[in-house]
C-alpha cells in the first residue's frame, strides 16, 4: 500500500517540477478549437446562402420558358398562370405559385418566385 502512495506522490510532483498538468492542455485544445470554429463557420454560412441563391436562379430561369409559353397559348396574357399549369406543362419546375398574388399578375406583367433555403428570389417582370 505505501508504494501506491509514493507512486501518486512522484506523479504530483512531476506535475509541479514544470510539466504541465492535463486540464492546461485540455483548455489549450478547447481554445485552439473554438478558434477554427470562429473561422469555418462564418465561410460555411456564406457558401450555402451563395449556394441557396444559385439554386433559386437556376429554378426561376428553368421556369421562364414555362411562362412565356403560357402567355402564347394564352392570348398573350398571363391572367391565370398558377403552379398547377407549369408543373404540368413543366414538370421538372419548382418556384412558388404565382397564383397567390393575383395583384401581381396581370394581361401584361407577371411575377414568379422560387425560394431555397428560406430566402426567395424575385426577377424583375418581363412585358
Amino acid at each position: 500500500m505505501s508504494a501506491s502512495r509514493k507512486g501518486s506522490t512522484r506523479h504530483r510532483t512531476r506535475s509541479r517540477n514544470g510539466h504541465p498538468s492535463r486540464s492546461i492542455e485540455f483548455l489549450i485544445v478547447v481554445v485552439v478549437v473554438l478558434i477554427l470554429l470562429l473561422i469555418s463557420v462564418p465561410s460555411y454560412l456564406s457558401f450555402t446562402s451563395r449556394a441557396h441563391s444559385a439554386a433559386a436562379k437556376s429554378n426561376l430561369s428553368s421556369a421562364i420558358p414555362a411562362v412565356d409559353a403560357y402567355y402564347l397559348l394564352h392570348r398573350s396574357s398571363w391572367l391565370g398562370l398558377d403552379l398547377q399549369w407549369l408543373e404540368d406543362f413543366a414538370p421538372g419546375v419548382e418556384v412558388n405559385d404565382p397564383g397567390k398574388t393575383p395583384s401581381k399578375q396581370t394581361a401584361t406583367t407577371y411575377c414568379v418566385s422560387a425560394t431555397v433555403g428560406g430566402r426567395e428570389r424575385i426577377p424583375p417582370s418581363s412585358p
